[in-house]
């Protein structure tokens, strides 16, 4: 392998099965996210929860975050960043593997537990894997190697929904998966009225047992008990300085160092809000997604036709985004494309909540598009100038994450009775994350 390459380190070791291993954690946590988005509508239907306690799935999920974090950077800096893997992926298939006995206790709580464990092992991984990436091969070629990690990342929120809504949600007709997309495909976009029976039934009749939850959960822990096991026997490089990742994000933006608190350093400060609301806003589309397209009644579509629209519609265009977006920033800035993007997505959730048909959940699913650059970006932008204070202000966004925890259960008291009134949650946080992008996001002498 030729010396520049993107998995060759200045001592000349190759690290790219190290990589190829750090990289199948971005793709796992991006499958056990976007498997929320199912949880949701599922237990809603199995345990008869409201939508807004439905949104304590996210609450639980993402509040692993804020208890986490910290924890899991002490971990990595005392221990090393594989052990920190480790703790991660040990809480990762613990939680997974705890929804066998919560199928058998079958209350809500049992449910939420695994969930909290399992999340908490989400917030290790992520800590330590987005740095991670940063050492293993040259300098001027981490962004790169980002990147190629975050794509795997958007092939997991593509499978997620689109796994979890063929085994845990029922198939009434006698159709195929591909047949019940394609159909679903032609009434949204191409306005089919034709009626097809056995599609849609009544939420009395099509209430789904949880023991549907044991094939998805427990296969994906053995699948994390394997990587697990890899990640035990193969030699890791170490860190060995708690200011490389610093150095290396230096050197690529060659930023001048800024004295100033991270307090007094108001770009920041406003991209730690716009990160809070991005996460809240993303987190809320996905959760009711399901719920706002089977509650349009002209195109009678059913729980996992939704969740096949959500998985191979919004979240493809969301894995389009992410492959795209360091092109376009290539020709139009960061902050202006983030605030272009977010105040596209103002006037989607304002036409998603203006015409609940057809229409507006075409707007939901394009959504996703704008949305893919929108965490990378305010991240990137919150971290100007900021020289050694970058590893600290990095820590800090990592908290926004909690954003998720807060926004379904709000939208879903919102609309209880009508779905599409809950956007407004949504629509109010990409109004301001389009305010930081233009305005707010510029760095102040």
């Amino acid at each position: 392998m030729k010396k520049n390459s993107m998995f060759t380190g200045e001592n000349g070791v190759n690290y790219l099965f190290p990589f190829i291993l750090i990289t199948s954690l971005f793709f796992l946590w991006g499958f056990a996210h976007s498997l929320l988005d199912v949880l949701n509508k599922h237990f809603q239907d199995s345990l008869s929860l409201t939508k807004a306690e439905s949104g304590a799935v996210q609450a639980a999920a993402y509040g692993a975050y804020f208890i986490m974090a910290i924890p899991a950077g002490i971990i990595a800096r005392k221990f090393g960043y594989k052990f920190g893997i480790i703790v991660g992926l040990s809480l990762f298939a613990a939680g997974a593997f705890w929804f066998v006995p919560a199928v058998g206790i079958n209350t809500f709580w049992a449910f939420l537990i695994g969930l909290l464990v399992l999340f908490c092992g989400l917030a290790c991984l992520e800590t330590v894997a987005n740095p991670y990436t940063i050492v293993l091969g040259s300098p001027e070629k981490a962004a790169s190697r980002i990147n190629l990690a975050q794509t795997f990342n958007a092939i997991g929120w593509i499978l997620g929904p689109l796994v979890g809504s063929i085994l845990i949600f029922n198939n009434e007709s006698e159709k195929s998966i591909l047949e019940l997309f394609v159909e679903a495909v032609k009434k949204v976009f191409l306005g089919a009225t034709e009626q097809v029976q056995n599609i849609t039934t009544s939420a009395s009749e099509a209430i789904t047992d949880n023991s549907a939850l044991v094939v998805p959960y427990v296969g994906l822990g053995t699948i994390v008990l394997l990587v697990l096991v890899l990640f035990i026997f193969v030699k890791l490089p170490e860190i060995k300085s708690e200011t490389s990742s610093v150095d290396a994000v230096a050197s690529l933006n060659n930023e001048r160092i800024s004295n100033r608190p991270l307090i007094q350093q108001r770009h920041f400060v406003m991209a730690v809000i716009a990160q809070f609301l991005y996460v809240a806003a993303q987190t809320g589309i996905g959760s009711f997604f399901i719920n706002y397209t089977v509650e349009i009644e002209a195109l009678q579509l059913n729980e996992m036709q939704a969740g096949l629209l959500l998985g191979l519609g919004g979240m493809a265009l969301f894995a389009i985004g992410r492959l795209s977006g360091s092109m376009i920033m290539q020709k139009v800035k960061p902050e202006v494309l983030l605030g272009s993007f977010a105040l596209i997505n103002t006037l989607l959730m304002i036409i998603a909540m203006a015409s609940h048909t057809r229409f507006g959940l075409i707007a939901l699913i394009a959504s996703y598009l704008f949305m893919s650059i929108m965490f990378p970006s305010i991240f990137a932008l919150g971290l100007r100038h900021l020289g050694e204070k970058t590893k600290t202000a990095s820590s800090i966004l990592v908290f926004t994450v909690v954003g998720g925890a807060i926004a379904p259960t709000l939208m879903g008291l919102i609309g209880e009775t009508n779905m599409s009134i809950g956007f407004i949650v949504p629509l109010v946080c990409f109004l301001y994350i389009s305010f930081f992008g233009f305005f707010g996001s510029s760095v102040k002498q």
